[in-house]
């Protein structure tokens, strides 16, 4: 079978069988009344939630553009810095937004908890036939549309071509590559490495695993099959385990001071992230213009192969009575020129739509100079074809999200070891769903 994103019917097994196992918890999700209709008079009002790079500009251009519904903007930490944490408590205390960004990665936990609204009599078929199927899928849960899709997420290798140069190291194609790479890079200067093991983002870790063909979450009929201790992970597990305990990666939180510093001053040299980090590395060091470049992710055996490391979409909250605005301002960012434009154009992002239409219209805005004219969605869209298909995710990602996070920060030479915190998260996931009355095999 293909491993590329125009492959359904492996996706769609999975979704039917999520479909079954979240079925009796999908029933609880809410429906706010919606009543509000905005006009130009009396424009209604709806709050949004986001963290991602731009959304301040999309939310005035909106507003500039429409008369009958006001957008107010609150930006939030990232999901897994405390996003998920601060959506969650605001949903339990009845003050949460209208709208909120959720990564497909941690949808299925808000829906299992009731958290959101099904948006299928606003999202119609017609508007998710403008969408990636498999992004469509991926907000599909329990028969009901729960999000509108933003963008897709393929994994992507930025380095700094002038110091690659310099220390003549080649860009690595494969995992056994860049391992040597790795080596020369801290031989050339013993203070530099080629790059970062986050140990806040258990996230990076597991779209390394789905790229080397692990499937941690299973749906079949109405039990959920976990297992993150297979040999994909374990493979992956000990080879970053092997880069910790050799020193050839640095270990700093993502996007904190320690790790910007480094890329600053020239000591990390390279950045394992994925096509949204072209707009991260261009907004946090634009004095580093020219010198960046984009690669294809190393790979296991010399076939490109990916996983997706986010993917945002936007979801309407249990008690919004305003979900009819809410879903056609999401619709607006996700699916029109104007609202990509405008998300672009901030300088700061670089958005890879789930609207296949729109990746033109990406690719035209966003200006690539800083990479040195290089046509770095072009390499997007055949990451986005090598995505390894047999991920899915389960209804449970915090609980597995904070035991591996807490297990690698304890991470230390002859202590604890990646392994064990990826087993770690794997036995607290099952617990957590059989707490949850959830049949479970693992």
């Amino acid at each position: 079978m293909s491993r590329s994103w125009s492959s359904r019917s492996r996706t769609t097994r999975v979704i039917a069988g999520t479909a079954t196992a979240l079925a009796v918890l999908t029933a609880c999700g809410g429906s706010g009344d919606d009543t509000a209709r905005g006009t130009a008079n009396e424009p209604v009002t709806i709050t949004f939630w986001g963290w991602a790079k731009g959304s301040k500009d999309v939310v005035d251009a909106f507003n500039a553009s429409h008369d009958d519904i006001k957008v107010t903007f609150e930006e939030i930490p990232s999901g897994n810095a405390g996003g998920y944490a601060k959506i969650s408590n605001a949903v339990k205390a009845g003050n949460a937004p209208d709208l909120v960004s959720i990564e497909y990665a941690s949808l299925p936990e808000f829906v299992s908890t009731g958290a959101l609204q099904d948006i299928g009599g606003e999202f119609t078929e017609q508007d998710r036939a403008k969408l990636l199927p498999q992004a469509v899928e991926l907000t599909t849960l329990g028969g009901k549309s729960w999000a509108v899709p933003f963008d897709a997420a393929p994994q992507a290798f930025f380095y700094r071509k002038d110091l690659f140069a310099t220390y003549q190291v080649a860009v690595p194609k494969t995992w056994d590559e860049f391992k040597s790479a790795a080596e020369k890079v801290k031989k050339a200067d013993a203070k530099a490495r080629i790059a970062t093991f986050f140990p806040d983002d258990p996230t990076t870790f597991e779209a390394m695993a789905w790229q080397a063909g692990a499937q941690w979450f299973k749906a079949e009929n109405d039990t959920w099959k976990i297992d993150t201790t297979d040999p994909a992970t374990g493979k992956v597990a000990a080879y970053w385990q092997g880069l910790l305990d050799a020193d050839l990666v640095h270990k700093n939180a993502s996007f904190s001071p320690e790790w910007t510093g480094s890329l600053k001053n020239g000591t990390t040299i390279g950045y394992l992230g994925a096509s949204w980090g072209a707009g991260v590395l261009k907004g946090t060091l634009p004095e580093q213009s020219g010198k960046w470049a984009v690669a294809p992710m190393p790979n296991w055996n010399g076939t490109p192969a990916s996983g997706m490391l986010g993917g945002t979409s936007f979801a309407v909250t249990k008690d919004s009575g305003k979900k009819a605005a809410a879903v056609e301002f999401a619709e607006w960012m996700a699916t029109t020129e104007a609202g990509i434009k405008a998300r672009i154009a901030s300088g700061t992002s670089s958005a890879f739509p789930a609207a296949t239409a729109l990746r033109p219209v990406a690719k035209q805005v966003f200006d690539a100079s800083y990479y040195g004219g290089q046509d770095i969605y072009a390499l997007f869209e055949e990451a986005g074809a090598s995505i390894d298909d047999n991920w899915a995710w389960g209804p449970a990602t915090g609980t597995t999200n904070t035991t591996i996070k807490d297990r690698f920060g304890r991470l230390s030479k002859g202590g604890p070891t990646i392994t064990d915190a990826v087993k770690a998260g794997h036995d607290a996931t099952v617990a957590e769903l059989t707490k949850r009355g959830l049949k479970v095999e693992g």
